[in-house]
């Protein structure tokens, strides 16, 4: 059964190289596009901060090169970078952050979301401190998404300062994807966003989803793919050996 990498294009490249290094057929069809900071200057005002901030939380990995494409580089004495994953604390290290400056949820945690975050993090900061949150922005620059965490660190009286680092939307799909996709629709899906299956459904409207298989890597990734009509949607976690043992099983 082919494999379609729904992630960002950068990202999806990488899951494909290493999905067909392991025998599997595999395509990308990126769901979400990535595009610069709409706002620069909030970005470059967003380092000239960092000493006023207790941590840095960074959504994701593409927070995280957005972030940095500015070209400055992290301090040595900076404030904790927060990571909701293993993908998102790799990233950081590549960028040059300090290991033992990163704080992120356990190899072993359930899930890799602000949830298992918050169970590392919970009472770190005091009330009175700051935390910048590196987030993403929609085409019009507008914030996106979840309030949890922010909420959180709100009821412990600890202020909460956003920039987007990078823009996200609905790719411009060719003749081309269009055929793609809907000859993968008795295929494999990966899906690591909400947004992707959301975009999924304004790209292809109307396609019948029945016969293909769907993995999903977190409870509310899966109930907005079921959402779309997929056949069947296995959650499974999002590191690459268990994306590639949740394919394996249903061989």
């Amino acid at each position: 059964m082919r494999v379609v990498v729904t992630r960002p294009a950068r990202e999806a490249a990488q899951w494909v190289a290493q999905l067909r290094e392991r025998g599997h057929d595999a395509i990308a069809l990126p769901l979400i596009a990535i595009t610069p900071a709409p706002d620069a200057q909030s970005l470059a005002d967003a380092w000239d901060s960092l000493d006023r901030h207790g941590a840095v939380m960074f959504v994701s990995a593409n927070a995280v090169h957005g972030f940095f494409a500015a070209g400055a580089s992290w301090p040595q004495d900076g404030p904790r970078a927060w990571a909701p994953g293993p993908a998102t604390a790799e990233a950081l290290r590549e960028a040059g952050v300090p290991p033992a400056q990163i704080d992120a949820p356990a190899p072993d945690a359930a899930q890799f979301d602000s949830e298992s975050l918050w169970a590392e993090v919970r009472g770190r900061l005091a009330p009175g401190s700051r935390l910048l949150l590196v987030r993403g922005a929609d085409a019009e620059g507008r914030s996106q998404g979840r309030e949890w965490l922010s909420q959180q660190l709100a009821a412990g009286g600890v202020g909460v300062d956003e920039v987007a680092a990078y823009a996200r939307g609905i790719p411009a799909w060719s003749e081309q994807d269009v055929a793609q996709a809907r000859a993968a629709a008795g295929d494999c899906w990966l899906f690591s966003s909400s947004e992707a299956a959301r975009n999924l459904a304004q790209l292809l409207p109307g396609q019948d989803w029945s016969k293909a298989r769907a993995l999903a890597t977190h409870p509310r990734i899966a109930q907005a793919v079921q959402a779309l009509g997929f056949g069947y949607v296995q959650q499974c976690r999002p590191g690459l050996p268990d994306v590639v043992a949740s394919i394996e099983s249903s061989r």
